[in-house]
């Protein structure tokens, strides 16, 4: 009997937990997770610790390339010769009648850097249009530009070892506990080890993250920036403040302060709806200058038409208080996929190029040009169509040809109506996954199999700017390839032939790494030889250079003058507004148990076994005034569509706010999928959509209690 072992980033959240896996005649035996190896030392959580059932066979694989002659028609299997000639030559058709722009790509934050380069450089380089974005638009896209406009660079300044020196943990906008759970027990072995630790969690549910708080703020939805300037300004009007600091390594701070003075603490508390001896306990917590501040956030901040300003007012209270830059404090984006930070690093949304550049940037285009070896002026100056506009394109008939990457757009895009509008208006959709069926397969004109964790080697970057190297140890079912290899045969046939002749992903990353060089996310030491034995952190410019565990040491940012950037963010309310038709708020999320459109965890028993079917959290005075039972499957109507899920009476949610996950999408059963219902207005800035929040009311289903799905 074959055995072997292997290592692969796990395929779930951004903690970057490297798993081992013991194999045996192609079938994992075993799975573990090495107590020296950074960054989960031992630790799994249930997703990944039950990746060997999702290995156990490989129903619901796409294990063979598919054509769908005719919309609405049954696919049939072909060879990859006939699925790739036929690909390239439809993108090739409809860029010749219809123009670069008619084509698009959306992609995903859970495939390798290596991919991401790949389709970066051939869209963006080759086929001349901008139009990729990917699911990180609706993830992380409020802390991209957050970090911009503060340090003048994306990516954190931290790393996983500073939890180990924080004596103050600002949790906002993220469920750590249920959803990057090894992280949180990192955080909560701090506590029991350091007396004098807190935990802060901010967020409108007692979630799991909150029970093991020692201070919960209950907020109302969408009024972040209104409690951290409530933070800021009592914290200033005490004197705490790092004027060193400020003085010589920030700009702005004058309108900053001059701003939060001018605020009323009344009507900011008024906004919040938290009780004045919540703030009182938080200050306490920051008011001495030894008490070193670490804030985690995700997409609570960032899944709204203010996150930008809800990211830079978090920064602006970390510059007030000096702690960037230095041990055990920062502002800490948390990323929800595998290699979104490795995405953002290659460069995969509309607007940006390999190496932290971006597409507006002249000297940037003309760098990649020379690079790439393709005509000056081949990058297009204006950014793509970015996630939510890229969909209503198709729906226009502007866009003629979309390819899905790894991500499943007819559930998880809000308002979900319009995705599916605009892959079945469009004339040509290509849907590269592992998984058949999908919702969104259903409109694939063709379909081409891809391999998954363990199938495949490849490179990733975590939450912390760590870089990973990962092992195939699995063989793919059927034909399914790697997806820089489909992409890099595509591109082969569409004429560029000796700009996508690669043979391996060693060289691949080799080409990549080579353009970070002297950038914010230099990877220029990272070879394929350093990466074989370990991982590294980025900066990393020479095979010499250790790698960076902090950044903004010295207090030298990337903004024009070299020095950190105060913004005075004002408080907006989310877009849409509850009334007496909608008077309900509703918010997404995720379980603990369960990955996105459940494509890989829904197949779980050991998964499926907590939360079987989509539910949606009700304070007891709110089902009681609305006659609904623990239990009944309700409906929630909002201004867009309607979604079904069964009521979970808790007070653990604040009244006139309801709660249900985003995971269940039209294939467990139609009208399960909340977003049907949610709210694709986006940041002005980031063009995040506001997943977190519109207006819904309820109505109840009287047949709901004979239902058993």
């Amino acid at each position: 009997m074959k055995s072997s072992t292997g290592k692969a980033v796990c395929p779930y959240c951004g903690v970057g937990c490297v798993i081992r896996a013991t194999v045996q005649d192609n079938k994992i035996t075993k799975i573990s997770a090495d107590d020296d190896v950074a960054p989960n030392f031992g630790m799994l959580c249930p997703k990944g610790a039950h990746l060997k059932q999702v290995f156990q066979n490989h129903d619901g694989r796409l294990a063979y390339p598919m054509i769908r002659e005719r919309k609405g028609e049954t696919p049939r299997q072909v060879s990859w010769e006939q699925a790739i000639a036929f690909t390239a030559n439809r993108l090739q058709e409809i860029r010749l009648e219809h123009g670069k722009d008619a084509l698009a790509l959306y992609g995903s934050g859970q495939l390798d850097t290596e991919t991401s380069y790949i389709f970066n450089k051939l869209f963006k380089g080759f086929l001349r249009t901008n139009n990729i974005d990917t699911n990180s638009r609706l993830c992380m896209s409020s802390a991209v530009v957050g970090y911009m406009q503060a340090f003048g660079s994306d990516g954190p300044p931290t790393c996983y070892d500073d939890i180990q020196y924080a004596d103050v943990f600002l949790i906002i906008g993220a469920n750590m506990a249920a959803n990057h759970p090894v992280l949180f027990q990192m955080i909560r072995k701090r506590r029991a080890s350091e007396p004098n630790a807190r935990i802060i969690a901010v967020d409108p549910r007692r979630t799991q993250t909150a029970e093991f708080s020692d201070v919960h703020v209950p907020l109302a939805p969408g009024s972040d920036v209104a409690f951290l300037q409530l933070i800021a300004k009592r914290l200033l009007a005490i004197g705490r403040v790092d004027r060193r600091f400020v003085q010589r390594n920030t700009e702005n701070f004058s309108a900053y302060k001059n701003h939060l003075e001018s605020l009323d603490e009344d009507t900011l508390l008024s906004i919040c709806d938290i009780h004045p001896g919540r703030i009182n306990e938080i200050v306490e917590f920051l008011s001495k200058p030894s008490n070193r501040l670490l804030t985690f956030y995700c997409q609570g901040t960032n899944q709204s038409t203010s996150g930008v300003d809800k990211n830079v007012a978090l920064i602006n209270l970390h510059l007030q208080l000096g702690e960037v830059g230095i041990r055990g404090a920062g502002p800490f984006s948390l990323t929800g996929q595998p290699n979104a930070m490795g995405g953002r690093e290659v460069g995969y949304l509309s607007h940006q190029l390999p190496g932290y550049r971006v597409v507006t940037n002249d000297m940037h285009r003309a760098y990649l040009e020379g690079a790439w070896r393709i005509p000056p002026g081949s990058i297009d100056p204006e950014p793509g169509l970015t996630a939510v506009p890229m969909f209503e394109a198709a729906e226009a008939g502007d866009v003629r040809a979309l390819w899905i990457v790894c991500t499943n757009p007819a559930v998880s895009m809000p308002d979900t109506k319009v995705s599916q509008a605009g892959l079945k208006r469009a004339d040509f959709v290509i849907v590269q996954d592992c998984y058949y069926p999908t919702e969104t397969a259903e409109y694939a004109d063709v379909l081409l199999p891809a391999a998954q964790w363990g199938e495949k080697r490849g490179t990733m970057t975590n939450s912390e700017r760590l870089v990973v190297r990962s092992d195939k140890f699995l063989d793919p079912p059927g034909e399914a390839k790697p997806d820089w290899w489909i992409f890099s045969q595509i591109a082969k046939v569409m004429g560029f032939k000796r700009d996508f002749d690669f043979h391996n992903h060693e060289e691949i990353w080799d080409e990549y790494r080579l353009l970070t060089a002297g950038t914010p996310c230099d990877q220029m030491g990272m070879t394929n030889e350093r990466l074989e034995k370990t991982s590294l952190r980025w900066p990393c410019p020479n095979p010499r250079h250790p790698g960076t565990l902090r950044r903004y040491t010295r207090r030298k940012f990337f903004t024009e003058s070299g020095k950190a950037q105060f913004k005075t963010p004002v408080y907006q309310p989310p877009d849409e507004n509850t009334d007496s038709e909608f008077p309900f708020g509703l918010t997404t999320g995720r379980v603990a148990s369960q990955w996105h459109t459940r494509t890989r965890t829904g197949k779980v028993p050991q998964l499926t076994r907590k939360d079987p079917e989509p539910f949606v959290e009700i304070h007891p005075d709110d089902a009681s005034e609305n006659e609904v039972e623990d239990g009944e499957w309700i409906y929630l109507v909002g201004r867009r569509g309607r979604c079904y899920a069964r009521a979970r009476v808790t007070d653990t949610i604040r009244r006139g706010l309801l709660f249900t996950p985003f995971h269940w999408g039209d294939l467990f059963h139609a009208e399960t999928n909340v977003n049907y219902v949610t709210n694709s207005a986006f940041d002005p800035v980031s063009k995040q959509p506001e997943l977190k929040f519109c207006a819904v009311r309820i109505e109840v289903d009287d047949v709901s209690k004979k239902r058993n799905w």
